[in-house]
């Protein structure tokens, strides 16, 4: 797990993943949303918990380019960051 993305001193409510189910053909692209968004927070390790994938899984590196290229689209340069951070991670 990136420790880039996990803010130990956060206080309040845990951020929470509204995730498909397991065999659902959307959970890979939801999951990919959720660790995205948890970085965004800076609580990677409750989306890895939540989703059962670690930071930089390869298989949902299809979807993270395509969270990118949203991201570009749209001008949101953190978005970007994270995301790109995602597909350099070691696999």
């Amino acid at each position: 797990m990136s420790r880039a993305f996990v803010n130990e001193d956060a206080e309040g409510p845990k951020p929470r993943f509204f995730l498909p189910d397991r065999d659902d053909p959307g959970y890979d692209e939801a999951a990919a949303w959720a660790l995205i968004e948890g970085a965004e927070v800076g609580d990677s390790y409750s989306a890895q918990l939540a989703t059962g994938y670690e930071w930089g899984e390869p298989r949902l590196r299809p979807y993270v380019e395509r969270i990118r290229a949203i991201a570009i689209e749209r001008g949101n340069e953190r978005l970007q960051e994270i995301a790109e951070r995602f597909l350099r991670a070691p696999t």
